[in-house]
């Protein structure tokens, strides 16, 4: 409760520095009400109604006599109205009506609807992902695959050297991988590590006995272990404009993909040291080609202007690079394509 009463608090603080509050827009086409169903998100709903649906803590409010008036479930009705001419949406949960207000809070996933898709990032909440040089190279590593398997995959027994006590029973599985460069000033930001799977642990020793529960790849001898955080994690996020100027790049994409849609994973080259946090929505400029200016003679190169093709939340953070989520994507997205203030 401390947490959720915290949260609220930041919530309260954040809604009176606003300044755009008067660019919320309803679309052309809005509905004046609608029930909510199984799978929807607050952003997706939202976007029925605003044009900018990360704008949607602007024109929803909390009725505190209402029990759990800041969760919405399927079956509830958002009804849209007006007070002194701005636009409101409000809940119907039976047969009163309340004001809603979106509200940070931890409860089971599948109850509430999530702000957005928590499938597409569930393994990004608690996995560490960004680690510096030596954090992996130090960790527990699979020695040996049972039954003298070259790969192994959910169900399989692998033995692990370098895990000290037995205090923890659930392991992550994970690979080294690059490291991330900032494409402006070429530092090394950190090492992301690519998450391999998940594993129980059966016995202790060296080595210990582990059994894979479940991979998103194969496992392979050298692939690195560490303990999992049993901590529940808040996947609600409220969606609010970066507090200062922020300018930044895309520098990689999950799942080895060149190109960029729609509630795909990218990481950012800036991170909670530049003001980032959970929540934060960064709008995406396409880079502008580079072309050659084959009138004046001369074969200047001239780079085009940069257009804006979509939208992103950022999901986690940390000191120098942060991970997001494209909420939406007009055009094509790459890496190296830039990140502003929405």
């Amino acid at each position: 409760m401390k947490t959720t009463k915290l949260l609220g608090v930041v919530f309260a603080l954040l809604l009176a520095g606003l300044a755009f509050a008067d660019t919320v827009a309803l679309k052309p086409n809005h509905p004046d009400r609608y029930v909510v169903v199984k799978g929807d998100t607050l952003w997706g709903i939202a976007g029925r109604f605003l044009r900018n649906p990360w704008l949607w803590p602007e024109v929803w409010y909390a009725n505190p006599q209402i029990k759990n008036p800041h969760l919405i479930y399927p079956g509830d009705v958002i009804t849209l109205s007006y007070v002194n001419g701005k636009p409101r949406l409000s809940l119907q949960r039976g047969r009163p009506t309340v004001v809603l207000k979106p509200h940070a809070r931890v409860e089971p996933l599948n109850r509430a609807i999530p702000t957005i898709p928590i499938d597409a990032i569930r393994q990004f909440l608690t996995q560490p992902l960004v680690t510096d040089k030596n954090e992996l190279k130090h960790a527990p590593y699979i020695v040996e695959i049972a039954n003298e398997h070259i790969i192994g995959g959910p169900g399989d027994r692998i033995y692990v050297r370098g895990i000290k006590g037995d205090q923890h029973k659930r392991y992550s599985v994970y690979r080294p991988s690059k490291p991330l460069i900032d494409p402006e000033t070429h530092q090394i930001l950190g090492y992301q590590a690519l998450y391999v799977g998940d594993a129980t642990a059966l016995s202790f020793g060296d080595p210990s006995t582990l059994k894979l529960t479940k991979t998103a790849q194969e496992a392979a001898v050298g692939d690195r272990l560490r303990a999992v955080n049993e901590r529940q994690v808040n996947a609600n996020f409220i969606p609010h404009p970066p507090k200062k100027q922020i300018h930044g790049r895309i520098i990689s994409v999950l799942n080895g993909v060149s190109q960029v849609g729609q509630y795909q994973v990218v990481v950012l080259n800036r991170g909670a040291s530049d003001g980032l946090n959970a929540g934060t929505v960064l709008a995406i400029y396409q880079a502008g080609r580079k072309i050659t200016d084959t009138v004046d003679g001369k074969g200047d190169t001239v780079k085009l202007p940069d257009q804006r093709a979509g939208v992103l939340m950022v999901f986690r953070t940390f000191d120098r690079v942060s991970y997001g989520l494209v909420m939406s994507a007009t055009r094509a997205l790459h890496v190296e394509d830039s990140v502003r203030n929405p």
